[in-house]
């Protein structure tokens, strides 16, 4: 690459002034709090699911990294998938009781509602 086209390059990538853009200065933090201060609920439901039942477990106040690890680690202690959704956490099938024990030895203030 010549030295010219290396310049005009570089002047096209370089921004100068920019009065709305990409700044994650307007983001919301999310607080983490610790488990023996977070409130959960455990609910199985079959709403838009079509007809699976998955367990929903809902109230974290945790950041997404934290709510990743924890689901990887529920999914492995429940042998089965599971998905992040707006922080709420949904495993397959239904294991309410198993997640409340498991959460609750983790330091959660979990309980199960609903059916």
């Amino acid at each position: 690459m010549t030295d010219k086209r290396r310049q005009k390059q570089n002047k096209a990538e370089r921004v100068v002034w920019r009065e709305f853009g990409n700044g994650g200065a307007m983001e919301r933090g999310t607080p983490d709090l610790p488990p023996n201060q977070q409130s959960l609920r455990v609910q199985p439901t079959r709403k838009g699911k079509g007809g699976k039942t998955v367990t929903v477990i809902s109230g974290f106040q945790s950041r997404p990294e934290t709510l990743k690890a924890l689901l990887k680690q529920l999914k492995n202690q429940c042998g089965t998938g599971g998905a992040l959704k707006d922080d709420t956490l949904e495993i397959q099938g239904d294991h309410a009781e198993k997640l409340v024990a498991l959460l609750k030895q983790m330091g959660y203030q979990a309980k199960k509602s609903g059916g």
